[in-house]
C-alpha cells in the first residue's frame, strides 16, 4: 500500500503528515548501510550485541536496553527506521517468496544485477506433485537467491510466505496460493517449504526466515459484497481444531517457522489481530512458536477504522501488542503506541517483550554480526542458475495433472502429428504462467513456444483473453484445426478473473470459452487437447462428455517454464504425474452455497466442503490425475490388525471400560503404542516410467461421536518413481494417536474405538481399536 493510500485512511491532517513523515524517513534509508555491526563503523568494540560470542537473548537484551522508548516504537512497523548513534540500519520486513523471490512486497527490488529471480510453479500446482523433497527443494533455492538478493542489498531476510489457508470454497481467488483443500497436505507442504527456506536450523541460525499466513480461517476476499476487511468467520471449534489451524500448527510444530502472520478477518466476532486466545495463548503458549507474530498489512487500522472494534485508535494499538501481536504492516503501531503508553494502555515492558521476539529473529539470521555466517559468499551468479531453471521446469513436470485420455490419445507423436494448431487466450502467454505474488521470471517458455519444439504450428489466440468477451476470432480458430494434425487449446482463467481481492462468482469457463473449445473441437481433423491454466477448480463437465475433446490437463499456473513442460507432457518426454489437490465441483454445487458460510460438515441441505465431508457429485475428485502408465497396489506384509488402548486420567488413574466409545488422545498413553507399519508395493504394469502418489486415507468408525460427519480423511502420502515393469515399495508408518484420531464437537481430539478402515488406492485395510480391560 503506497504512503498516500495510507494517508487517506485516516482524517486527522496531523496524522496524515506524521505517516508521509514516516514514508520520507524510510525512502531516505534506501541507501542505508547492509550490515549492522560492521567493524567499519567503529561501534562493534563499545557494542556487546555486536559480539558474536555473546548469547543471543543476552544480546538482544542488550540492543532493547539502549533504546529510548520512541526508538523503540518505530521498529515496531515493517519499515523499521534506523539507530543511527548504535550503527543499526533502517530495515523493510515486508518481502514475499511465496514461490520465488517476489518484488510484491517493498523488501525486494529487481534491476541491475539482478534482473530478475527463478519462478517456480504457483503452490497450487506445486502441491499436485504431492512430493515433499520437491517442496522443500524450491525452498532452498528460494532461499539462496533470497540470501543473494540480500547480500546484493536489493532484499531483505525476512519472507511473508507461505500461504498455507485451506482452499474450503472453489470460488476463492487465493487458492491459487495455497497447498489446496486438505489440511494434512497443507500442514506437511508448510513444514517442507518452510524447512527448505530456513535452512537446517544448525545452532538456531535462519538462513531466512519465513512466515505461515493467514490466521485463521481466512480464505474469503471480496465476495456478493462481503469482503475480508468486514468478515466475521464464524467457526465451530471442531473446525478450528481439525480443519484451520492444522497447517498452523504444523508450521511451527514441525517447521519450526520463524513467523506467523494474523489475518484481516475476524473469528467469531474477535480480529485475529486482537485475539489474546488465538495469539499469545495458542501460538505461542501452546506451540511454543520460536519466532514473530506480524498483522497482515494495516490489520491493526482495519479493526479500527473499518470493523470498529475499540473506541480509540490507543485502544487498538493496545490490544493488539497485549494480544501478542509483535511487528504492524503498517503505520498504525508507530503512530499510536506512545499514546497508548501515555494513557496507561501499555507499559514499555510490553513493547520490550515484542522487540525481543523481532530482534531474536534477526540476530537469528545473523542481521548484527557484520557481513559474516556461511551466506556471505551468494551473489549474482547464483540467481537463476541452470540448476535452478531445470528445477523450475521439473516442479512443472510434477504438477500437471492428466485429467483425461481417451483412448491413450496421448501422448502425440512428432512423426504423426507434425502440424500442430495452438488456440486459445492463454496459449502464448507469459505472466499469466507464475500467477501472483510472483517476481520478474528468469525467462519465460510460453506453451506455444514448447510446443513449436516438437511441431510445425498454427496459431490462433480464438478470443481476445480469458473474459472472451466475444466470438469474433472463433472462424479463424476453427480454419486451424482443420488444418492440423492435432488441436493444443490453452484455455482457463488469469489474475483478472481470480485474484487477492477478486473471488469468482461461479465455476464455469468465462465468457464463450465454452463455446470456442466446443466449436474448434468439432472442427478439428485430429485429437484435441483441452489445457486448463487455473488455480482454483473449473467446471469442465462439458469437455469430460465430449468424445471429441480426447484429453484434459490442468496446468494451474505452471512457472516460467510451464509451456516447456505443458508440451513435454503433451508429446511424451515427461509422464504426467500430478494428482488433484481439491476437489473439481459442478457449478451447481455454488449456486446456493455462500462463501461466508464456514461449516466443514454436511448438514440437513447444507451439503458440506470438501473431499472429507461432501458426498454430492464431482467433476474430479481430490487426489485424481491419471498417467501415460498403470499402476497397482499390494500389501508387501500383513500389517497390524487390533490395537487394544489404555487411557490413564491424570486425575483418578483409571482405564477406561469396554463401553467407552473413545478416548481422549491428551489421556491415552500414545508414547506405548506400537506404530502400525504399512508396506506398499506399487508396481509400475505399463510401459512407461512413471512417478506415483500412495494415499492413505482413514475411515472413522460410525460410534456416535457427536457431529464428526467424517468420509475419509487422509494421513499420510508418499511420491515413489517406479520404472516400467518394476515394483517399489513404499512403508508408511500408522501412529494411532495421531492418525486415527478425529475432532469432538468441543475441540478435542479422540481416538474412537471400533473399526477403521485404512483404504490405499483400491486396498482396504481394517483396524480393530478396542479399550484395554
Amino acid at each position: 500500500m503506497s504512503c498516500s493510500s495510507k494517508a487517506l485512511l485516516f482524517g486527522n491532517k496531523i496524522i496524515v503528515i506524521l505517516i508521509f513523515l514516516l514514508c520520507l524517513v524510510h525512502s531516505s534509508e534506501s541507501l542505508r548501510p547492509l550490515f549492522a555491526c560492521d567493524p567499519a563503523n567503529g561501534l562493534t568494540r563499545t557494542l556487546r550485541f555486536c559480539r558474536v560470542n555473546v548469547p543471543v537473548h543476552v544480546r538482544v537484551q542488550d540492543v532493547i536496553g539502549r533504546l529510548t522508548l520512541q526508538e523503540k516504537i518505530r521498529l515496531l512497523v515493517n519499515n523499521a527506521a534506523s539507530v543511527p548513534r548504535l550503527g543499526i540500519g533502517g530495515y523493510e520486513w515486508w518481502s514475499e517468496a511465496l514461490h520465488g523471490v517476489s518484488d510484491v512486497g517493498p523488501g525486494a527490488k529487481f534491476g541491475g544485477a539482478f534482473p530478475g529471480a527463478t519462478s517456480f510453479p504457483q503452490v497450487i500446482t506445486t502441491a499436485a506433485s504431492f512430493n515433499q523433497s520437491l517442496w522443500q527443494e524450491i525452498g532452498r533455492v528460494v532461499s539462496d537467491e533470497a540470501r543473494a538478493m540480500y547480500n546484493g542489498g536489493v532484499a531483505g531476510l525476512t519472507y511473508w510466505s507461505p500461504n498455507v489457508n485451506i482452499l474450503r470454497d472453489p470460488r476463492w481467488g487465493r487458492g491459487q496460493e495455497t497447498p489446496g483443500e486438505d489440511p494434512v497436505v497443507a500442514g506437511k507442504y508448510a513444514a517442507s517449504y518452510v524447512r527448505g527456506l530456513q535452512g537446517d536450523g544448525a545452532g538456531n541460525r535462519l538462513k531466512v526466515a519465513a512466515c505461515c499466513k493467514h490466521y485463521t480461517a481466512y480464505d474469503l476476499d471480496n465476495w456478493n459484497g462481503v469482503d475480508r476487511f468486514h468478515f466475521n468467520a464464524k467457526v465451530t471449534k471442531q473446525d478450528l481444531e481439525d480443519t484451520y489451524n492444522v497447517p498452523f500448527k504444523s508450521c511451527v510444530y514441525e517447521g519450526k517457522v520463524a513467523s506467523v502472520m494474523c489475518s484481516y478477518n475476524q473469528v467469531n466476532g474477535k480480529p485475529t489481530c486482537a485475539d489474546e486466545d488465538l495469539l499469545k495463548n495458542t501460538i505461542r503458549g501452546q506451540w511454543r512458536l520460536n519466532g514473530y507474530i506480524v498483522s497482515d498489512c494495516d490489520s491493526v487500522d482495519v479493526f479500527f477504522n473499518q470493523q470498529h472494534y475499540t473506541t480509540t485508535p490507543e485502544e487498538a494499538a493496545a490490544a493488539s501488542i497485549k494480544a501478542g501481536l509483535d511487528l504492524d504492516c503498517g503505520p498504525f503501531l508507530a503512530i499510536f503506541t506512545e499514546g497508548a503508553v501515555k494513557k496507561g494502555l501499555l507499559t514499555e515492558n510490553d513493547i520490550n517483550l515484542a522487540l525481543a521476539n523481532t530482534i531474536t529473529v534477526q540476530m537469528r539470521l545473523g542481521m548484527f554480526d557484520g557481513n559474516l555466517g556461511p551466506y556471505a559468499n551468494l551473489g549474482p551468479r547464483d540467481v537463476c542458475t541452470p540448476a535452478h531453471k531445470h528445477l523450475a521446469l521439473e516442479a512443472a513436470h510434477q504438477g500437471i495433472v492428466l485429467l483425461k485420455n481417451s483412448g491413450r490419445s496421448l501422448p502425440l507423436s512428432p512423426r504423426r502429428h507434425r502440424t500442430v494448431a495452438v488456440i486459445g487466450p492463454n496459449s502464448d502467454v507469459t505472466e499469466t504462467m507464475i500467477g501472483n505474488y510472483a517476481g520478474k521470471a528468469c525467462a519465460y517458455t510460453t506453451p506455444l513456444q514448447g510446443i513449436s519444439r516438437y511441431a510445425r504450428t498454427i496459431h490462433q489466440a480464438g478470443c481476445a483473453g480469458v473474459a472472451c468477451a466475444g466470438n469474433q476470432g472463433f472462424g479463424a480458430a476453427e480454419a486451424a484445426a482443420r488444418q492440423a494434425d492435432a488441436t493444443i487449446l490453452v484455455m482457463g482463467l488469469d489474475q483478472s478473473i481470480e485474484a487477492e481481492f477478486r473471488d469468482r462468482a461461479g465455476l464455469l469457463l468465462p465468457g464463450y470459452q465454452q463455446d470456442l473449445v466446443t466449436r474448434v473441437a468439432k472442427a478439428s481433423r485430429g485429437p484435441v487437447i483441452l489445457v486448463l491454466m487455473s488455480g482454483g477448480p473449473i467446471d469442465v463437465t462439458f469437455a469430460k462428455n465430449d468424445p471429441r475433446v480426447a484429453a484434459i490437463i490442468w496446468a494451474g499456473y505452471p512457472g516460467q517454464a510451464g509451456g516447456a513442460a505443458i508440451a513435454n507432457i503433451i508429446f511424451g518426454s515427461a509422464n504426467p504425474g500430478g494428482k488433484l489437490p481439491m476437489t473439481w465441483y459442478p457449478q451447481e454445487y455454488v449456486t446456493k452455497l455462500p462463501m461466508t458460510i464456514m461449516a466443514m460438515r454436511a448438514s440437513g441441505s447444507y451439503p458440506g466442503r470438501t473431499y472429507r465431508f461432501y458426498k454430492g457429485p464431482v467433476v474430479f475428485p481430490f487426489g485424481f490425475g491419471l498417467s501415460y502408465t498403470t499402476f497397482t497396489h499390494s500389501l508387501a506384509k500383513s500389517p497390524l490388525a487390533q490395537l487394544s488402548i489404555s487411557s490413564y486420567n491424570l486425575n483418578t488413574a483409571t482405564t477406561f471400560n469396554s463401553s467407552s466409545s473413545s478416548v481422549k488422545v491428551s489421556h491415552a498413553n500414545c508414547g506405548t503404542f506400537p506404530k502400525m507399519p504399512l508396506h506398499v508395493e506399487v508396481s509400475n504394469t505399463g510401459e512407461f516410467d512413471g512417478a506415483h502418489t500412495v494415499f492413505v486415507f482413514a475411515e472413522p468408525p460410525k460410534n456416535g461421536i457427536k457431529g464428526l460427519g467424517v468420509n475419509k480423511q487422509l494421513v499420510a502420502f508418499e511420491k515413489v518413481h517406479v520404472t516400467a515393469g518394476a515394483k517399489q515399495t513404499v512403508r508408511v508408518d500408522i501412529d494411532a494417536c495421531k492418525h486415527l484420531g478425529v475432532v469432538d464437537e468441543y475441540g478435542k481430539r479422540r481416538i474412537p474405538m471400533g473399526e477403521h478402515k485404512l483404504h490405499i488406492g483400491d486396498l482396504k485395510h481394517t483396524i480393530l481399536v478396542q479399550p484395554q480391560l
